[in-house]
């Protein structure tokens, strides 16, 4: 699905990511890890367009999308989440799914004017679709509560039902797991691997907790110092020495990871 090839995005004499080359495969669902500065975010953000890369390509589905910007991988169904979620506060969470759809009909003064019949039609079927999210994600209880009330573990699924109004191909989570209790993180990881299984979605996420990277991922990459360390299953990972060195540094290898527990940063 994404091939990466000897990506670089360096900030001035910071090498924040460095000759990296990666392939996320069709319907997988793919860990990021890494130690704090390790450069996984700016590896998202120059794979998902937010940064030109210094070198280096990106390929999705063997076109090369290098430089493209957000709004045009978007419209190539690649999409990104954010560690903060970005809802619009001040809308419902039914209002928050139905701005995503581009190209909305009624956007246009002259459609809005003298199309109206063909304006409330769409409108109709995105409220329709709006609806089978809520419902797939269990927010049925929030659906007319202001986004800007809701939990973060609720902010984040909104950020997957955002993901659901369009057919996306890829979709990069970073850090879905911050600042989520365990049984909302439950409902996510539900969710994603629903996703996943019933609907084709292909994922990358970042993340630091590794209970959590363990159920949801295989392969899994570990990052350090803006190159790829190791890859492997989330087992191999976790008992990795290089890894847990650059977790965890000498002297605390029977900590941490291969003890389970889950801290990771």
């Amino acid at each position: 699905m994404i091939r990466v090839e000897s990506l670089c995005k360096h900030f001035g004499g910071i090498k924040a990511v460095d000759n990296v080359s990666i392939s996320i495969g069709k319907g997988s669902i793919t860990g990021l890890i890494g130690p704090n500065g390790a450069g996984k975010t700016t590896l998202f953000n120059t794979i998902a367009g937010l940064y030109t890369p210094t070198s280096g390509q990106v390929f999705l589905d063997g076109e090369d999308i290098t430089g493209l910007k957000p709004h045009q991988l978007f419209k190539r169904s690649l999409l990104r989440t954010f560690q903060i979620a970005h809802e619009f506060s001040r809308l419902s969470v039914t209002e928050n799914l139905m701005m995503v759809p581009g190209d909305q009909s009624g956007e246009r003064l002259l459609n809005a004017l003298f199309r109206r019949e063909r304006v409330e039609q769409e409108e109709q079927a995105i409220h329709d679709r709006a609806l089978e999210v809520i419902d797939f994600l269990n927010l049925g209880r929030v659906a007319n509560e202001l986004a800007g009330n809701l939990s973060g573990g609720q902010k984040k699924l909104l950020e997957l039902g955002r993901v659901m109004m369009v057919d996306a191909k890829i979709v990069f989570l970073d850090e879905v797991g911050a600042g989520v209790n365990r049984t909302l993180l439950k409902e996510i990881g539900d969710a994603i691997i629903k996703l996943n299984q019933e609907k084709n979605y292909t994922f990358c996420m970042i993340e630091h907790d590794m209970d959590f990277i363990g159920r949801m991922c295989d392969p899994v990459i570990c990052m350090a110092a803006g190159t790829v360390l190791a890859e492997g299953s989330a087992e191999e990972i976790k008992n990795n020495e290089e890894v847990i060195e650059a977790y965890l540094g000498h002297g605390l290898r029977n900590k941490g990871i291969q003890a389970g527990t889950g801290a990771a940063s």
